[in-house]
């Protein structure tokens, strides 16, 4: 038996309970560091298998990890588990209908996610056992993706130190090996603190948080015309000042995010942000405090390991739907536009199909399309850890992420086909690392080209703490 038929056996052997734990975290949505019900199954599920188990990872309460094996190389497999806010949505269903009102739901996949990760290290833990292979392989359970940069404290803290290689994956319309490209990305909070005053009778006595904060979003949105193209600004309102015109509001509060195609130019857009905001507090006679939230990486590559997962790809092949999958699908896209399906097709650089709902091949390894770059705490993974990402087909062509529809197809078997079949694409890049010890040499000397310039600083400042939540009474 190869080694590739024999994980991936292994993989099928604990199939049923992940899919259940993938289903049990989408019945309890949390979001960024909120995630203690679903840590808690995360370990349990690893306890329960007989791994190692190491908590509260950064002094966070929601992140976890599970080791198993002896000596050898060491196999990090990153999962997660949180949630987006505002997307409850009856599962199954192709109508938006919310479970809660304005509830969370998992609009970006992640109840999958973590699922097939530690289902793939359980996987490779069995193998390392019943092949007596020097090796560990740990599981990670990363919370807080979704704008709290959960794994960048986690890097800065030391807790992947030692590890030699890193897999993950991302649930998505179409399977391919990632293409490594992401934004780095800042959030920051600008505070403006004014002083109220009678709206009517004496507005010369007042100085309008609110009007600082307007005034910073439009001196910003001039900016756009004078940065790079690719480079993305956003912004929240957090906080308007209350609810009473009459009021001059003496406090407000913004939220933006920062992006770039790398650091330096990231730390760049910052300042110039600033300097807006610093010019709209002198415009009002306010004050400002800015307070960084959250930082993430770009992300690298490592041509090694893609090479070694795209090769694991093709000798599992695609996903296999059936006609129910295909049928539900296909009701998913009738509530889409046009563009929605035609831009997954010029992600990837292919030429559309109106066959199928739902992506039933392999995307070559050497397509190229047009580039939709979002951001990931992956990214800081990947400047310290060879690191390399699958995109796995779980959803029908064209759901935009972070949408009700992903929500909806969160629990569908064909969600779950997909899950498991990037648990064995996992699984095997890693027993390719276990049996051939120059892949994670050729890995390790990838990674130190391409940070030999340009070595790795975390883009958190140091006094920054991760934003940690109550644990919820119950």
């Amino acid at each position: 038996m190869r080694n590739s038929d024999q994980i991936w056996q292994l993989v099928d052997n604990h199939r049923p309970e992940f899919e259940a734990l993938a289903d049990r975290i989408w019945e309890i949505p949390e979001i960024a560091y909120t995630e203690y019900k679903s840590v808690a199954e995360h370990t349990g599920m690893l306890t329960g298998l007989g791994f190692r188990v190491k908590e509260n990872l950064a002094g966070i309460p929601t992140a976890v990890m599970g080791e198993a094996g002896e000596g050898g190389p060491i196999i990090a497999i990153l999962g997660e588990y949180d949630a987006l806010p505002g997307l409850s949505q009856v599962a199954g269903i192709a109508e938006h209908k919310e479970v809660v009102a304005g509830g969370h739901g998992h609009g970006c996949g992640h109840n999958l996610l973590g699922s097939a990760a530690m289902l793939a290290a359980t996987a490779i833990k069995d193998w390392l056992a019943a092949t007596g292979t020097p090796g560990r392989v740990r599981y990670y359970g990363c919370p807080a993706e979704e704008g709290g940069a959960a794994k960048s404290f986690m890097v800065r803290a030391g807790e992947f130190d030692g590890v030699d290689i890193a897999i993950t994956w991302h649930p998505a319309a179409m399977t391919r090996v990632d293409e490594a490209m992401s934004l780095a990305n800042t959030r920051m909070d600008f505070q403006f603190t004014g002083r109220a005053s009678h709206a009517a009778v004496a507005p010369h006595l007042g100085r309008s948080a609110l009007d600082a904060v307007e005034l910073m979003n439009v001196g910003v949105n001039y900016m756009r015309e004078h940065m790079p193209a690719d480079a993305r600004i956003h912004y929240a309102m957090l906080d308007s000042g209350g609810i009473a015109p009459n009021v001059v509001q003496a406090s407000a509060k913004v939220r933006y995010a920062v992006r770039s195609r790398d650091l330096r130019g990231m730390f760049a857009l910052n300042e110039r942000v600033k300097k807006v905001a610093e010019g709209a507090a002198l415009m009002t006679e306010t004050t400002v405090k800015m307070t960084v939230i959250s930082a993430v990486s770009n992300k690298l590559g490592n041509t090694p390991l893609e090479a070694a997962m795209n090769d694991a790809m093709q000798r599992l092949g695609p996903v296999l739907f059936d006609d129910a999958d295909r049928a539900f699908a296909a009701d998913i896209q009738k509530t889409l536009s046009d563009e929605d399906i035609q831009s997954d097709y010029l992600r990837v650089g292919l030429p559309r199909r109106d066959d199928t709902p739902l992506c039933d091949f392999v995307v070559p390894f050497d397509a190229k399309g047009e580039p939709m770059i979002g951001s990931t705490d992956v990214a800081d993974v990947s400047w310290v850890v060879p690191t390399v990402e699958a995109r796995v087909a779980t959803h029908a062509i064209g759901t935009p992420g972070h949408s009700w529809q992903i929500v909806a197809q969160g629990k569908s078997p064909a969600a779950h086909k997909g899950m498991v079949h990037a648990a064995k694409i996992m699984a095997a890049t890693a027993v390719e690392a276990l049996t051939d010890s120059s892949l994670i040499d050729r890995a390790r000397a990838d990674i130190r080209a391409r940070t030999a310039a340009t070595p790795y600083i975390c883009p958190i400042p140091p006094e920054i703490n991760p934003p940690l939540q109550p644990r919820p009474v119950i």
